[in-house]
């Protein structure tokens, strides 16, 4: 099977690292097709000198990678497509991927109108490869080990071309670069994207159907939503219809909920035992602040998730019900504040989670460090489970995360891929696969968990499941969305808990340590359960300095 997928604009890290999880995580075969922010990247035998300018200076990174050629340029307006495919193990083989790589460009360029080949002793794709100037196309660059393949073709669609004179591309010095538009083709980007899905699918799936995500509109990572364009939610409005989901459809905010989704309240005395101490701690739980169904049922037994880092986020998700007001500063002694609450309810199983810090230079990962220290410190047999934001992918950030050894890394993808920029505009479908993708190369057991009920369809459900599967994902939960108010996304269907546990026997096929699936299910509930099916007990302990 070809999973196909469109993942809009990723950064080359993420890009790498998702591939690499796909490498090693599955024998599907993948066809990531993105666009970079700007970057020059080195392969296996690039030389430094060709990169002309200080990439700081045009705002720009470099990246060594494991891939075969020299420098290549990657940027806005060029297409660049990822096959993590089969590669059989024998003589030639692989000149003969490097060859389908490229026959996929001169395919999808000839659906275009462009007449392209290749040209001898130089890799890639050329127009007028045996005319007076020759000009190249597209770059392609390969990596096969373990007879599975990495990296690929990168397209010129409409980039600014005068960045090629910033390198010697591909090492090339007297061979000039072109893209489609200057070619006279004017094709947008999702129409070159149509045509090179069409060549792959003929070359590496021409006898099955390919399973493929569509995605409304580019991950762009847009900044978070002033709190005054959240209601009426004009932008939100507008996200959702390009998703193809109508905003005024749907369950109504007033109609009565399922018999399955009504949630007896139950305030006994461990209830308002452990209230009492969050507030007199001064903490903060998710289960008030996002309005959890099943805190009756989880604060009755003596357990809580608690919300680190302040309860003011700085994005704006069209399903949650978290506060977007500007954050207030950090406060040094809730990490301490945190382990006494665990302490004192003697927690088997502590989950905390934060609200996205993107004012703060790491996320709010030192904040997630320190909470894990302070709880090993005063209760040293409790099993720390983390539900992490992205920390905006950044490497540096996620490593203290991951460096502080919590027993289960939680990170949600939320929702299918078409409905990403809808609802997540700040977040992205690949970014959150690239972190738990490292989270698992950091050797952790890692959690992720989808809300259904915003639009999905269900092979978009299993689709996203054999995502998670692939990048090694040995926890997935699943329950149903229930809109915090009328700003917020709809409800465009019930999913019954027949459905569900269909869902759940699906997933479980697909090899996950432990599913939780159900109506009511969210992050958290029975974590502690979830985690010993996933052999993730508490393992480490600590000192207290």
């Amino acid at each position: 099977m070809l999973r196909i997928r469109c993942l809009g604009r990723v950064s080359f890290a993420e890009a790498h690292a998702l591939q690499s999880a796909l490498h090693g995580g599955t024998e599907d075969d993948y066809l990531l097709l993105v666009e970079h922010p700007h970057v020059f990247t080195l392969g296996v035998r690039g030389d430094p000198a060709h990169i002309l300018v200080d990439p700081s200076s045009v705002g720009a990174e470099v990246v060594e990678t494991d891939r075969g050629g020299d420098v290549t340029y990657h940027g806005p307006g060029q297409l660049v497509v990822y096959p993590v495919v089969q590669v059989p193990a024998s003589s030639g083989s692989v000149p003969r991927h490097v060859a389908a790589v490229e026959q996929v460009a001169i395919d999808a360029l000839s659906d275009l109108g462009i007449r392209a080949g290749r040209l001898a002793q130089y890799p890639g794709v050329w127009v007028d490869p045996e005319g007076p100037s020759p000009r190249k196309i597209a770059a392609v660059g390969v990596r096969v080990t373990r007879g599975r393949s990495m990296h690929g073709l990168a397209l010129n669609v409409d980039p600014d071309l005068t960045w090629f004179r910033r390198i010697v591309p591909c090492g090339i010095t007297d061979k000039a670069v072109t893209s489609l538009r200057a070619e006279g083709c004017q094709a947008s980007m999702a129409e070159v994207t149509e045509a090179v899905i069409g060549a792959a699918r003929r070359q590496w799936s021409p006898a099955a159907e390919p399973d493929r995500q569509p995605a409304s509109q580019p991950d762009q990572q847009e900044g978070a939503l002033p709190v005054g364009q959240r209601a009426p939610g004009a932008s939100l409005r507008h996200r959702l219809r390009q998703a193809g989901v109508d905003p005024d459809g749907g369950q109504s905010v007033r109609a009565r909920k399922p018999p399955w989704l009504r949630v007896p309240v139950r305030m006994g005395a461990d209830f308002h035992a452990l209230r009492r101490t969050v507030r007199e701690l001064d903490l903060v739980t998710v289960c008030e602040e996002a309005g959890c169904p099943n805190i009756f049922e989880c604060w009755a037994d003596g357990t809580a998730t608690f919300m680190i880092n302040g309860d003011r986020c700085t994005r704006a998700c069209g399903f949650c019900l978290v506060d977007t007001r500007k954050p207030l500063p950090l406060d040094g002694g809730e990490a301490e504040r945190v382990a006494a609450a665990v302490t004192r309810f003697g927690l088997a199983h502590a989950v905390i989670t934060a609200v996205a810090r993107d004012d703060l230079p790491d996320g709010g990962a030192g904040s997630f460090a320190a909470v894990v220290a302070a709880i090993r410190c005063q209760s040293p047999g409790t099993a720390v489970e983390l539900l992490i934001p992205d920390c905006k992918g950044d490497a540096g950030a996620l490593g203290v995360i991951f460096d502080s050894r919590p027993d289960v890394l939680n990170h949600n993808l939320e929702t299918v891929a078409r409905l990403q920029r809808a609802v997540r505009p700040s977040a992205g479908y690949a970014r959150s696969l690239a972190v738990l993708a490292r989270a698992k190369a950091a050797g952790l057991t890692t959690k992720s968990g989808l809300i259904l009920g915003m639009g999905e369809s269900e092979d978009e459900v299993v689709s996203a499941l054999a995502d998670l599967a692939a990048v090694g994902v040995d926890i997935v939960t699943m329950g149903q969305y229930l809109r915090p108010s009328a700003a917020h996304a709809p409800v465009t269907r019930w999913w019954t808990p027949e459905e569900f546990d269909a869902l759940a026997g699906r997933a479980r096929a697909m090899g996950f340590a432990h599913v939780q699936a159900s109506p009511l299910t969210r992050s958290s509930y029975h974590a502690r359960a979830a985690a010993s099916a996933a052999g993730a007990d508490a393992l480490v302990t600590a000192t207290c300095p």
